[in-house]
């Protein structure tokens, strides 16, 4: 006599399938930033991770009509619907309407249509920390390439030899490895302080120690800076003492790294020599970068409401910038030639969004973003015991507000943005994404 399937006991019926169907609807989302370890095809406007990012979207879309759910909350709406005010006013005072549009696209996909498809995607914390578990694989793929490029000589130039790791993304994209990196490092920090198993927290402790490794020889300073600051509150977070001890051990692996692999190069101690003297003896990469944020602060001044519109900085750029500006940055190595990068943006976020989107585009954008710090960390400090990704997602947002000071949209990596802008908007306004238990505020009678 043959027994059907479903006459089965449930513990001999096989579990990869209602674990496939309970992780599907954030597939999308983990698939976004796996389309990242893909080599980065040279000036291709559209990449494999942007094709995923509106197939995600499109799956939101369709799954939260078929399930007749309320998308968002009302919070969940204003703060994430806000960037769209000062985007659309900026698009409409493009120079042409092919820039209007190009701008229009890409704003709309980092900053509003990605982040509220994960917010729609991610349904709990165990969703959540498989998103951040991709950024992790993402960024031990790209730091082993990276210190591959290091060792071997086969990165992109600096100071006339080819050792800056850049990943799969090449000598024109030369911080996004850094970008993928660094998310690497804060979501494994965030999931080893926040981590109840201790499995979890040695592995997690583990991936983050060793992605300091690749992020040394990145050479970008901005994200040293960004990295150490996103951390340091994340472990400010636990507690004093256990801060202590954490910044203690990641001190004394920072230095057998760097005697280990000889990281303690000549080029590494000028790079970072060169963060304490960017006023007193300013390499050209520094003069360049102020003489980009003195046009950016001109043309703010001149429209200072609603911007020159959106990517028109190149076309005022030279109306308005100092004559120690030059021509562009030298690029080559990783696989591609000499290559003259021309200097289409003031490296700052916030500068860029002032010049081209001008007080309307910077309240309304950067407005959103200040409003999910708020309430992220609000959220945070309420929970009596905090998730592990509560941790690393607030880290994450801080990581990115810090390094926008030094860096700005573009590149491949503007769709981690996005991803990391959606973590962090649906622990900050989901209603089901904090735990049961919370602090009691001080207004409530215990």
């Amino acid at each position: 006599m043959s027994t059907s399937p479903t006459a089965l006991p449930p513990a001999a019926r096989p579990l990869a399938l209602p674990v496939l169907r309970r992780v599907t609807p954030v597939l999308p989302v983990v698939a976004i930033v796996l389309m990242l370890c893909l080599p980065a095809t040279p000036d291709s406007r559209v990449t494999p991770a942007d094709a995923v990012s509106g197939l995600a979207v499109l799956w939101a879309v369709v799954r939260t009509s078929r399930r007749a759910l309320r998308p968002l909350t009302r919070t969940a709406a204003v703060v994430l619907g806000l960037p769209v005010v000062g985007i659309a006013v900026a698009a409409s005072g493009a120079a042409t309407p092919g820039d209007a549009l190009t701008g229009l696209a890409r704003y709309l996909q980092a900053f509003v249509l990605v982040p509220v498809a994960v917010v729609l995607l991610v349904r709990d914390r165990r969703d959540a920390r498989l998103v951040l578990w991709s950024l992790v694989g993402l960024a031990l793929w790209q730091g082993a390439i990276g210190v591959h490029q290091y060792l071997t000589g086969t990165g992109a130039s600096y100071q006339g030899a080819d050792i800056r790791a850049v990943g799969t993304f090449g000598p024109t994209n030369v911080m996004d490895m850094a970008t993928s990196v660094a998310f690497g490092v804060v979501a494994a920090t965030g999931l080893a302080l926040g981590a109840q198993a201790r499995r979890q927290r040695v592995v997690a402790a583990a991936c983050a120690l060793v992605l300091l490794l690749p992020l040394t020889v990145s050479f970008s300073r901005g994200s040293w800076i960004a990295t150490a600051l996103a951390c340091g509150a994340q472990l400010l977070s636990t507690g004093a003492r256990r801060a202590a001890k954490v910044c203690v051990t990641a001190v004394a692996a920072a230095v057998v790294l760097a005697g280990g692999f000889g990281v303690g190069t000549a080029a590494l101690q000028e790079r970072l020599s060169s963060i304490t003297r960017v006023t007193d003896a300013p390499d050209q990469s520094v003069t360049d970068r102020y003489s980009l944020w003195a046009a950016a602060t001109a043309m703010w001044r001149e429209h200072p409401v609603t911007g020159v519109g959106l990517k028109a900085f190149p076309a005022y750029r030279d109306g308005h910038a100092p004559l120690a500006l030059s021509s562009g940055s030298d690029t080559e190595g990783a696989g591609r030639g000499y290559w003259r990068q021309p200097l289409l943006s003031p490296h700052n976020m916030y500068l860029l969004m002032l010049s081209e989107q001008g007080l309307l585009g910077l309240v309304t954008v950067a407005g959103s973003w200040l409003a999910l710090l708020v309430c992220a960390v609000g959220r945070l400090r309420r929970t009596e015991r905090a998730p592990d990704c509560a941790v690393a997602i607030c880290g994450l947002l801080l990581w990115l507000l810090v390094d926008y000071v030094y860096a700005d949209i573009g590149g491949p990596s503007a769709t981690l943005t996005a991803v990391v802008l959606g973590l962090a908007a649906w622990w900050a306004l989901a209603p089901d994404a904090a735990p049961a238990t919370a602090r009691p505020s001080p207004e409530t009678p215990r």
